[in-house]
């Protein structure tokens, strides 16, 4: 009976598979094998401009590019948010993460230590650290009645592949909130190791210095909990239960990942790695750092280490899928959850204007990669925009099931566009956080932030880097698009289930911006 139903499978899959590839370019397409192996990476931070593929000529990362090189590079990748936690929720259900009121950062617990901390010398660090000022009315958030993981009626990834007899694990950054019923055992994964919150040490204390270089950054509003020690959502876990991790942590997360390969290769798998560099705080192994040559800028050149050390780790991850003997069949998905932290002062996403916390395109336009050799034939450089909500979409169609019914899912199975249709995926996007939302539709964008009292205009087909501001020449089109923007938020169903924990504040060319976090 079990080889009986082995052999439908096969073949409701390759019926499946005559489906999705109808009408595509043959040149294009390799014989499929049933049931690929999955694998989404996703950095954290990692800026439109912070690769060699995407421009950077201070850097190098091969092993990343090599995804693109074999596969598929994007040029206009968008997310759905440009801050960690809802940006995540969005890629890892398919459906835009305001639909069940994820607009905000969850609450973390950090080391209470900190917060004491925090609150006893508020007014002296307000001084130093632009923005700061506004996080103390939120502070006490932390402790509050609100439920601020990802909602529990919807369904994960992970969740969605385990029905399709995936073996599944998480490995590195969750994020997804630290209340009951948020973690990962619980969400669809057979295995994980993790820290849940946004952020934690890549080595912790003692640092010996004379392997790991540490670089401070007293401007960064996110400079205090970047450097608390490891405790509650900081800390890293086994399948839930807190571990010491003595590695340097992008290796440790690769090592992990490496190690669910083998234990899996002989089948079906889904990895979800996230790796949480090139996220503050900045802390590089001595060596990588001693390569980045002609970098002055000690910020800079340690922010460089930390990625070419996750290129590193990624092109072990690969490695591993071949020594497996399972990469023509495994599916990789590559993604930044949002734009570089312009505000640590190591990156700026040219040419793209802003970053992380505004819905400049800094903020929002990501490097994206997918290879999958077994379907993906050709290298191809897709300069159509495509949004993170696609990879769910996508994912879901290679591992041959169908999308519930009973929800909206907002992205495209992606395979189609990339083998022979020539439309583009979507016309239009929308974001919101709180007061600061945009829409894009077309080569028109108008970004909104209530609170700052600013509203642009873009022509984004003549003007990517958002220099020439039409708002005052366009009234016209402002009006369209706000119409827009508000007819799609009637759709959202909920509004944000908690209030934002802090509002930060952005500096973006000598304008400062205030965004809900």
């Amino acid at each position: 009976m079990v080889f009986l139903k082995k052999e439908i499978l096969k073949i409701g899959f390759l019926l499946l598979v005559v489906a999705i590839f109808a009408g595509t370019k043959k040149e294009n397409i390799k014989k499929i094998n049933p049931l690929p192996n999955i694998i989404l990476i996703v950095a954290d931070d990692l800026g439109y401009s912070d690769l060699a593929s995407y421009g950077n000529q201070k850097i190098n990362t091969p092993n990343i590019d090599s995804l693109g090189a074999e596969g598929i590079r994007f040029t206009r990748a968008y997310v759905t948010s440009p801050i960690c936690s809802p940006s995540r929720m969005g890629i890892m259900t398919g459906r835009y993460q305001n639909r069940f009121g994820s607009e905000y950062m969850p609450y973390d617990t950090f080391d209470p230590e900190l917060i004491r901390n925090l609150h006893r010398h508020y007014f002296a660090l307000r001084r130093q650290i632009p923005g700061l000022k506004t996080l103390r009315p939120h502070l006490g958030l932390r402790e509050s009645r609100y439920t601020t993981g990802l909602d529990h009626h919807e369904l994960t990834m992970a969740e969605f592949l385990k029905k399709q007899e995936y073996s599944t694990g998480l490995i590195g950054k969750w994020n997804l909130g630290v209340d009951s019923g948020n973690k990962p055992l619980e969400r669809g994964y057979d295995y994980s190791y993790y820290f849940d919150g946004a952020l934690t040490r890549y080595v912790d204390d003692p640092v010996d210095t004379s392997r790991y270089i540490n670089k401070h950054l007293p401007w960064s509003f996110s400079e205090i909990p970047a450097w608390s020690k490891r405790y509650g959502s900081t800390a890293i876990r086994d399948n839930g239960n807190i571990v010491s991790d003595t590695g340097y942590l992008t290796f440790s997360l690769a090592k992990k990942g490496i190690e669910f390969i083998q234990k899996n290769k002989s089948h079906p798998f889904f990895l979800t790695l996230t790796f949480n560099a090139p996220h503050d705080p900045f802390q590089a192994p001595k060596n990588y750092f001693d390569r980045i040559q002609n970098v002055q800028d000690t910020v800079k050149r340690v922010y460089y280490a930390m990625i070419e050390a996750l290129d590193d780790a990624v092109g072990e991850i690969v490695k591993a899928l071949k020594d497996a003997g399972v990469e023509d069949n495994t599916a990789v998905f590559f993604i930044s959850d949002n734009g570089g932290a312009t505000y640590t002062r190591a990156t700026d996403n040219a040419p793209l204007r802003g970053g992380k916390c505004t819905h400049f395109e800094g903020g929002l336009m990501v490097p994206f990669f997918i290879k999958y050799p077994a379907v993906l034939k050709s290298p191809i450089v897709y300069d159509k925009p495509v949004s993170s909500l696609d990879i769910f979409s996508t994912i879901a169609a290679i591992s041959q099931a169908q999308l519930p019914e009973d929800r909206v899912y907002d992205g495209k199975n992606l395979i189609p566009f990339l083998t022979g249709d020539n439309n583009p995926p979507h016309e239009i996007f929308y974001w919101r956080s709180g007061y600061s939302k945009a829409i894009c539709k077309g080569e028109w964008k108008l970004y909104v932030n209530e609170k700052s009292k600013k509203t642009f205009l873009f022509n984004l087909k003549d003007d990517i880097g958002e220099k020439n501001d039409l708002a005052a020449k366009m009234p016209e089109k402002v009006k369209e698009l706000k119409i827009e923007m508000e007819t799609w938020e009637k759709t959202q169903t909920k509004s944000p289930s908690w209030p934002s924990a802090a509002d930060v504040m952005i500096d973006v060319n000598g304008e400062r911006f205030y965004f809900p976090s």
